[in-house]
């Protein structure tokens, strides 16, 4: 049975009678009306997601059927049926919201066509609209694992201020979720229907990082053998994510300087000016208050980025997030893996809570990955961590038994 209902409307009932029948036997459910009025009482009580409608009635016309329908549901999909001299009307109709319009007599086979291509479209969008949902809701604020005081703090200023255009400065070290606060600060915004666009500022040559952020004209230098677009071009309406902007040249400081001003740039090798409106959110795990002083980064630059400042704290400053963290790359990666790891042992607990983390989340989400991944059992134990773990275990061990007195030493074991 195809779970689709599909209403008919036309006032001629032998038109009305073949569409409907013909339609039932292909397993659709199915409503009909005999005018305009009565068809748009039916979408009214009823779940509908396909209007066929004569164009020409008596009471009301197609167009104004389908003008009704767009205000109380502009999901449905409305097909006009039309006889070859009003193709014009039907065309017309199209430009109101008509997904496409058939003509008179009705052949069966390209009917089946039209509701072929009207459900894949309803489909493509549903499959959209859930990928979209997924990922808004990956990336939401709300969806940041913590509950440490100082992350809580950051989380919410990330939340107040994604509802502005402001630009915003993430500093943190190396590993503490820059790019994720970013994203969830994206998608809790305005533009979150807008591309989010990251570039990472290190991996690239100067040259290289000008024609990526800016884009380059045909010929702009050798091998330019065609125009191509910048990210700040892609990114338009939505938001650009500049990672390590520390890093950025000073010849290239002074376009992005610009961009912020203005909101227009020049492609490498151009002269015209490209307008864009594109919300710049960058990272940094450098001083940039001692870079400018040093004379490597432009005061003005640093001023216009540091409109909202947010730093993320390192992991070993916000230990009670440890275990949340460690609980949510468990599920994570089972799900990736296929497998059922249903927690830590004690003794990984501990060592977890004493760890250092230099690389901040980032490890801690590989020394999971890495575990549940080894683990034979339902339990990560000890033996599932890597050794630099392990030897940190060790090394702590013996330097708090050099500390300790031979009483001390021997109720400890």
């Amino acid at each position: 049975m195809k779970n689709y209902n599909i209403l008919v409307i036309d006032d001629e009932a032998a038109q009305r009678d073949i569409l409907t029948g013909y339609l039932k036997k292909k397993g659709y459910k199915i409503f009909s009306a005999p005018s305009g009025k009565e068809g748009i009482n039916v979408a009214e009580k009823n779940p509908v997601d396909i209007i066929l409608s004569d164009f020409k009635m008596p009471d009301l016309s197609g167009l104004e059927v389908l003008k009704q329908v767009r205000k109380i549901n502009p999901e449905i999909s409305f097909v006009i049926v039309t006889a070859f001299g009003t193709v014009e009307n039907a065309v017309k109709a199209m430009r109101f919201g008509a997904f496409d319009y058939i003509s008179k007599p009705v052949d069966l086979d390209e009917l089946d066509l039209m509701i072929d291509k009207i459900i894949e479209h309803k489909n493509l969008v549903s499959e959209n609209q859930l990928l979209k949902t997924q990922l808004q809701e990956k990336h939401k604020i709300s969806s940041i694992v913590s509950q440490s005081p100082t992350m809580e703090e950051v989380i919410n200023i990330a939340a107040r201020v994604a509802e502005s255009k402001a630009t915003v400065l993430i500093t943190g070290e190396n590993g503490t979720g820059k790019e994720v606060l970013a994203k969830a600060i994206h998608y809790r915004s305005p533009r979150k229907e807008s591309p989010f666009v990251a570039v990472n500022v290190p991996a690239l040559t100067e040259t290289l990082l000008e024609s990526e952020l800016f884009g380059h004209e045909k010929g702009a230098f050798t091998g330019a053998d065609r125009m191509k677009k910048g990210r700040f071009e892609i990114a338009h309406t939505g938001t650009i994510f500049l990672d390590e902007v520390g890093d950025i040249p000073q010849s290239i400081q002074v376009k992005l300087l610009r961009v912020l001003q203005e909101h227009q740039f020049e492609r490498v090798g151009g002269t015209d000016k490209i307008e864009v409106n594109v919300r710049i959110i960058a990272a940094t795990n450098k001083d940039l208050e001692g870079k400018i002083k040093d004379g490597s980064f432009r005061e003005d630059l640093y001023y216009r980025l540091n409109v909202v400042s947010v730093k993320i704290p390192p992991l070993r400053e916000r230990k009670e997030d440890i275990i949340p963290l460690t609980e949510n790359f468990i599920e994570k990666f089972c799900k990736e893996n296929d497998k059922e790891v249903l927690g830590v042992s004690k003794e990984v607990v501990d060592i977890l809570m004493k760890y250092n983390y230099p690389g901040n989340v980032r490890e801690l989400e590989n020394i999971v990955e890495r575990a549940v991944v080894l683990t034979r059992g339902k339990v990560i134990t000890l033996s599932d961590l890597p050794m630099n773990i392990k030897g940190f275990k060790e090394e702590k061990t013996i330097s708090e038994l050099g500390e300790m007195t031979l009483t001390e030493q021997v109720e400890s074991l």
